[in-house]
């Protein structure tokens, strides 16, 4: 890899930025980060950047402001130090359910976050699967959208699981788990449902055929597990047997890791674009988007095609 290539570490993920630089070869680069007694964020650089293309590797995972304006300090502070191109690698794109009005006076605040971010100096994006595609064309920045589908598919085919059938907890990821049965040889069903709030949801239909087939529910993320929960309970009740629970972002909110702790829950198969916490049970398993994120990076880097990451296009 070039030497003007450098990759820094925002404090969401440092565990993530670090295999990262093992994929591309490169030590992680030196940066300070600390908070002031008044709780202002300050950052500080520990190497030169002066014409170099540097990659700031932060989720905006919780907590999320805090994550947010740290990581809007890192790109003003490689601005000032003269960085050829300041590249953001944000697994995990925070405010990325707020990417429309449902109701009247309400924000599109995933909009005003990509605003934000090419306002201080953004020169890229590296995403993985954004809660809604339209949020790249937020963007008048270069948006690399990457998926975690092929990881995914990968462990399913490995587990051999006995009479699949792909379950999307609600319209919204219709076209996904369509994708992923047709990838798995296996049939899918949708869930419908209604939600009273945010974060709560009610199962009202199910549309194809469940009972006595293992289901494998695929979300984008997980975040109170509640809905999560209120799917395979439903299914349960409709004679299906245990799940498998896919998503790439584990928010994991409040007590969401006890909830998925679900004795009719087989396992809980994320990434780690979120850092998992350690005391996690056993059947969560997290699959590493450290080569996936490396392979983006040297593409972007050396040129050539981002879609060839991708095998289930």
């Amino acid at each position: 890899m070039p030497t003007k290539i450098k990759v820094f570490s925002g404090s969401s993920n440092e565990p993530l930025a670090t295999n990262v630089c093992k994929q591309l070869n490169l030590p992680l680069g030196k940066i300070a980060i600390s908070r002031l007694q008044s709780g202002e964020i300050h950052v500080s650089y520990e190497e030169s950047l002066r014409n170099c293309d540097i990659f700031l590797v932060q989720s905006l995972s919780s907590p999320v402001n805090e994550h947010l304006v740290e990581l809007l300090v890192m790109i003003d502070a490689a601005k000032r130090a003269s960085a050829k191109s300041i590249n953001i690698v944000m697994p995990y794109y925070g405010y990325a359910r707020q990417e429309r009005k449902s109701a009247p006076r309400e924000p599109i605040s995933a909009k005003m976050v990509a605003d934000i971010l090419t306002t201080v100096g953004a020169s890229r994006i590296i995403s993985v699967d954004l809660h809604a595609d339209p949020i790249q064309g937020f963007f008048n920045i270069t948006v690399d959208h990457l998926t975690a589908l092929d990881l995914i598919i990968d462990y399913l085919r490995k587990k051999d699981i006995k009479n699949p059938v792909v379950v999307s907890p609600d319209a919204g990821r219709a076209t996904t788990a369509e994708k992923l049965a047709g990838l798995l040889d296996c049939p899918f069903a949708i869930m419908i449902k209604n939600r009273p709030a945010h974060n709560q949801s009610k199962i009202t239909h199910i549309i194809g055929e469940v009972e006595g087939m293992t289901p494998i529910i695929i979300e984008d993320l997980i975040d109170t597990g509640s809905t999560i929960v209120n799917v395979v309970e439903g299914l349960k009740k409709r004679g299906a047997e245990d799940a498998f629970i896919c998503a790439t972002h584990g928010l994991f909110s409040e007590n969401a890791v006890e909830k998925l702790n679900h004795k009719n829950i087989q396992e809980v198969v994320i990434t780690d674009t979120i850092a998992l916490r350690q005391d996690s049970p056993d059947k969560f398993v997290v699959l590493p988007m450290a080569p996936l994120l490396g392979a983006a990076i040297k593409i972007i880097t050396e040129g050539g095609s981002i879609a060839t990451l991708f095998k289930s296009e």
